[in-house]
């Protein structure tokens, strides 16, 4: 069974019931005050606490996502690739070969019935895969939607566009199908012409569980930007019909997400034309999560601000999308953010800066699934088409 499947908790729950059972029907008959009696209580005592603890770990790892599968939780050699300098090869990294892009069973999609049902030429089809990097060594598994089009021999040497989408942390890629139902409001947007057809991953931010990177690149630790602005876009490309440019690609993200969306965009827009952040933070901050990322470099800490970087760096041709409500706590931060950067894109029309705010909401799924529409339907209208198209055969 998988790490992430309900089946799992269900038959750890059922253990640690019976478990529960045979200590109230054994305590009595190990009631005597010698050493076998003893180390009996102990025993079950021990075997009932544990099968308790297995029931909540899996359940809180199936939410928050920290692991999303055996080898993510078990292998040493993954864990020391996430946590060391960049490096490539290895377990856990690319296979022998060039294949950066792989089919999996990781991350529970046999578990999500409601996705769009039908034959993929008429709704599309959501696959697991696992991709690896070539420059970073780093590796994760995530999901891929591929629109109707995609299978039509209309449409078979046209590249599409391509939306990347990140999770919050610590939450799994599979939020958002089971919470954001995105695939679902992809396929609303896109059957009705709201979007153009757009392969759109899935993913999480977190490559160095149970750490967050903030997608930057860690000194001596994992280079999570350089996988996200580099090795995701490379594998891809090796694997699907998608375009080659980085004007028909974006990024959006929830949360931590967000951020890195913003990010990235500004710092990498070669790799991606277009971001929008879903109740994003503008700087990285050290907090129990984090640790300090830049080592105590505030001088590279400082090239991840956004608002300083849109004042001390070159001016990024990019648009970005920051939608939050006006009950959040990150309300007054946004509005700064605004502020700043409404001057900037004055003077340059290169950077295109929108905003969206709802009037109530909080940090919940339930408030980004009201913004989710909204967000990717500004998307589609900021990714150029694909310049590219495959060779004739």
């Amino acid at each position: 069974m998988e790490l992430t499947s309900s089946a799992l908790v269900y038959v750890v729950a059922l253990a640690a019931a019976l478990t529960l059972l045979a200590t109230l029907w054994l305590w009595p008959r190990l009631a005597r005050q010698r050493p076998l009696p003893v180390l009996g209580r102990l025993g079950l005592l021990t075997v009932t606490q544990t099968a308790v603890l297995t029931v909540c770990a899996l359940s809180v790892n199936n939410t928050f996502g920290f692991y999303t599968s055996w080898q993510d939780l078990l292998s040493p050699d993954t864990s020391r690739l996430a946590l060391a300098p960049a490096q490539s090869g290895g377990k856990g990294g690319p296979p022998s070969g060039d294949t950066l892009v792989s089919p999996t069973d990781e991350g529970g999609l046999s578990g999500i019935t409601d996705l769009p049902q039908g034959k993929p030429e008429e709704v599309g089809r959501v696959d697991s895969i696992r991709v690896n990097g070539k420059a970073t060594g780093l590796s994760d598994q995530m999901f891929i939607y591929l629109p109707p089009e995609y299978f039509n021999p209309k449409y078979h040497r046209e590249r599409f566009p391509v939306l990347l989408t990140l999770a919050g942390f610590p939450g799994p890629a599979a939020a958002w199908l089971t919470d954001l139902h995105a695939v679902q409001a992809l396929w609303d947007l896109q059957r009705t012409g709201r979007m153009p057809p757009t392969v759109v991953v899935l993913a999480r931010p977190t490559v160095a569980a149970p750490r967050n990177t903030e997608c930057v690149n860690v000194p001596g630790g994992p280079q999570t930007e350089t996988w996200f602005a580099k090795d995701v876009p490379a594998a891809l490309r090796s694997a699907y019909r998608v375009s080659r440019s980085g004007t028909s690609w974006g990024v959006l993200g929830y949360s931590t997400g967000g951020s890195c969306a913003l990010r990235l965009a500004l710092r990498d827009p070669e790799s991606y034309a277009a971001a929008a952040a879903l109740h994003g933070e503008y700087q990285v901050t050290p907090d129990w999560s984090t640790g300090d990322l830049f080592g105590g470099n505030q001088q590279l800490a400082q090239g991840y601000d956004l608002g300083w970087r849109l004042h001390n760096e070159p001016v990024p041709k990019t648009s970005l999308l920051v939608v939050s409500t006006r009950t959040e706590d990150d309300y007054a931060a946004t509005q700064q953010f605004l502020a700043t950067a409404a001057p900037v894109s004055e003077a340059h029309p290169e950077l295109t800066v929108d905003s969206l705010f709802l009037p109530d909401g909080g940090h919940t799924f339930d408030t980004w699934q009201r913004e989710l529409p909204a967000a990717l339907e500004w998307m589609g209208d900021h990714l150029a088409p694909p310049p590219d198209r495959e060779p004739r055969s």
